[in-house]
């Protein structure tokens, strides 16, 4: 499995010059960055899109502490990877997090470019292995099976990017449908089967990585 294209990485962090001038370095660097100020505010967000999460220990009411925790017991989100952000004199709470799953960690204040190191480093030792020869590209809109393209339409493409992104996430049939016809005013439930069946045929030998959960919906297992 693989989907190509920027990664996205999520700041949460209560200090706006910090996080404001390392959201600007990342996305020169070439990724798709946003911000929060505060672990309430992360939680507002779709968290199981993000790559990475960088995450500051002390904030307001809920600590970084607190939103990994409940990253982790959330199977969207549990196995995305967080470097956290710690200023000198909260080991205790740098061995919490990384007791809890935790990535990695830098000190503040820290040098940017040690920092997108870490970053690079942690991405590569958690980006998912590719199943089979399934690519998707999304700043071309292409896809291929091993190696050769296949022609999607537009829907089709945007159903198999969305569950190669999260491989072992079961999206129910109304989520799909928020998610990929959102467009449209009239839609059925029936549709998100029979695009299933035709992703299926078009992506052989790899179609038995679309896993059916019977009464739920569907997703990407490795």
């Amino acid at each position: 499995m693989m989907v190509a294209g920027k990664k996205r990485i999520l700041i949460v962090d209560d200090e706006e010059t910090l996080r404001l001038g390392l959201r600007e370095y990342l996305e020169l660097e070439g990724y798709e960055v946003d911000a929060a100020a505060s672990a309430e505010e992360a939680l507002t967000l779709d968290l199981s899109r993000y790559n990475l999460i960088l995450l500051d220990i002390m904030m307001g009411k809920m600590s970084g502490i607190e939103l990994a925790e409940k990253l982790k017991n959330e199977p969207a989100t549990a196995d995305i990877p967080i470097i956290f952000l710690t200023a000198k004199g909260e080991a205790d709470d740098m061995v919490a997090g990384l007791k809890l799953g935790a990535d990695d960690y830098v000190t503040k204040p820290y040098s940017v470019k040690v920092l997108v190191a870490r970053i690079e480093a942690v991405l590569r030792r958690t980006s998912p292995k590719a199943a089979g020869g399934v690519v998707c590209r999304r700043d071309s809109l292409t896809c291929t099976v091993d190696g050769n393209q296949v022609k999607l339409p537009r829907k089709e493409f945007e159903l198999l990017a969305l569950l190669l992104e999260n491989p072992g996430r079961i999206f129910s049939r109304e989520e799909l449908l928020k998610r990929i016809w959102s467009d449209e005013v009239v839609v059925i439930d029936r549709s998100v089967d029979v695009h299933i069946t035709r992703l299926r045929s078009k992506i052989a030998p790899y179609g038995n990585h679309i896993v059916t959960r019977s009464g739920y919906g569907y997703g990407w297992q490795d």
